[in-house]
This record gives structure tokens, C-alpha cells and sequence, in this order.
């Protein structure tokens, strides 16, 4: 028990990545804020993001619809859980270094 206490981030990952290889499942609907833009007439006035890492949620390269959406998703997650995870490490070791 004392395992899933100190690594509980580990469960968050695991569904975060189930969430991931699910994602070609969801709604192909547009989300609600685009939705809103369509139904009000200003969805043409948006404009582009400056810069995309993986662009509507389709990873680069892979031609299976699903397969490129599912590879996004974790791509994603994990690239997200990286960043989180040293900057909490980071942050740990500063703290520590000011309590010593």
C-alpha cells in the first residue's frame, strides 16, 4: 500500500494513456467552443495557432486516422507527464537544498 501512496502519479499516467488510446472513440462533432463560433457566424475570423506541435490532434507521417490520433494522444501525455514530472523534480531538489 505504501507503494501506490508514494506513486500514485503512476495510476494518473496509466489512465491518462487509456484515456490516449481511446481518444478515436470521442464525438467527431466539433468541441463546444467551435461549435459556439459555427453557430454565431465568426468561426471564419479565427485565426491559426502560431505554431502546432501536432496539428488536429493527428500525428505526423501516420495515414490510419485512428493510428495517428491514438499516437498524438500518447505523444501528448507523455511529452506532458516529462515536462511535469522534472519540473516537480526540480522543484523538490531546490526545496530540499533550502531546507538542508
Amino acid at each position: 500500500m505504501d507503494l501506490v501512496k508514494k506513486r500514485w502519479w503512476i495510476i494518473g499516467l496509466l489512465l491518462a494513456l487509456i484515456v490516449a488510446f481511446l481518444s478515436p472513440l470521442a464525438s467527431p462533432h466539433p468541441d463546444g467552443l467551435e461549435r459556439v463560433a459555427e453557430d454565431h457566424g465568426f468561426l471564419e475570423r479565427a485565426r491559426e495557432a502560431p505554431y502546432q506541435l501536432i496539428p488536429d490532434y493527428l500525428f505526423p507521417g501516420i495515414e490510419n486516422e485512428a493510428a495517428a490520433t491514438i499516437t498524438a494522444g500518447v505523444v501528448g501525455t507523455l511529452l506532458i507527464f516529462g515536462l511535469m514530472y522534472g519540473l516537480a523534480w526540480v522543484l523538490r531538489q531546490r526545496t530540499q537544498s533550502h531546507g538542508s
